[in-house]
């Protein structure tokens, strides 16, 4: 496991190994706290980024190693025109092991392609965040101690979400799991991923009502809508309040439905949702930090 770009790359039995450290990380903490002593990290974020950014640069501290950052792509050589494959040679020559956001699909294979050390994909554009899929795969795993037999339910901005689209790529592998896509017709999932399950035969349904399916799943993965990824306001405007989630309209869910959201939230699950013990969002955060150490330790050969 050299980089890793594209949560495909791993296999299942390597996603199980990953989780399989987490745990061990989160029983004996003390055992890991100086497993990267002498070894850096340099996180190159192209595109802002609070959560993730944080989330990596806290799981190398606390595995006692050092951090490089860039949070800013007009303070690096990119605003001189520098390429990323330049950037991944200047930064072997620094670092140990690169994660990198960038907004342009494909970026972070052009670094690993082109880098001496480790590259880990924080987010490319709307099309992979293979560690955000690793801290949902842990989520599910911790919460329902299985991925198989589950029904799963995705709702709101699918078209853009390189979270669902990840989630869904790693979850399609796992056995009886059903997939429900709920969604504006304008923000529907790619029709490359539905190609996929349907090539797999894998059931899902697609629907606007959020409410109809809610007593069905056992698992509810919320998404914002993107301004970001919108090439004219007015689009934005129209669908960004298509789905926000209260407790009322809980009422009817699993008493063990597990609600997931990949964060930042701006309305789409109200506050009122928080102190409801279905809420997992925030227990993301955490497993996210836990698969990020599992993976520098792999990276680095230190696991």
């Amino acid at each position: 496991m050299k980089s890793v770009i594209d949560i495909r790359q791993l296999s299942v039995e390597e996603i199980d190994g990953l989780m399989e450290i987490g745990r061990d990380i989160i029983a004996n903490p003390g055992k890991y706290s100086e497993k990267c002593r002498g070894k850096k990290l340099a996180t190159l974020f192209f595109e802002p980024s609070t959560r993730t950014r944080l989330s990596f640069e806290a799981a190398m501290y606390e595995l006692g190693g050092n951090v490089l950052t860039m949070a800013d792509a007009q303070s690096s050589s990119a605003s001189k025109g520098e390429s990323v494959a330049d950037t991944a040679k200047v930064i072997s020559c620094y670092a140990d092991i690169i994660a990198m956001r960038h907004p342009k699909e494909g970026a972070p294979m052009v670094a690993a392609m082109n880098a001496t050390i480790p590259v880990i994909n924080a987010g490319d554009g709307g099309h992979n965040h293979p560690t955000q899929t690793l801290a949902d795969l842990f989520t599910i795993h911790r919460e329902k101690g299985r991925f198989e037999g589950l029904t799963v339910g995705f709702c709101g901005d699918l078209k853009f979400g390189r979270t669902v689209h990840s989630l869904i790529t790693a979850m399609e592998r796992y056995k009886d799991v059903r997939f429900v896509l709920i969604s504006p017709d304008e923000l529907k999932l790619p029709s490359y991923v539905k190609n996929t399950l349907k090539e797999k035969e894998i059931p899902y349904i697609q629907t606007r009502d959020l409410l109809l399916v809610m007593p069905e799943l056992d698992i509810l993965y919320m998404t914002r809508v993107q301004k970001e990824r919108f090439f004219n306001e007015e689009d934005y405007l129209r669908l960004k309040d298509s789905y926000i989630l209260t407790p009322e309209k809980l009422v009817e869910a699993k008493a063990d439905l597990c609600i997931m959201h990949p964060l930042p939230r701006v309305n789409e699950i109200s506050v009122a949702v928080d102190s409801d013990p279905r809420a997992c969002y925030f227990k993301q955060v955490l497993n996210g930090k836990y698969m990020r150490m599992a993976l520098i330790l792999k990276l680095l050969d230190l696991a």
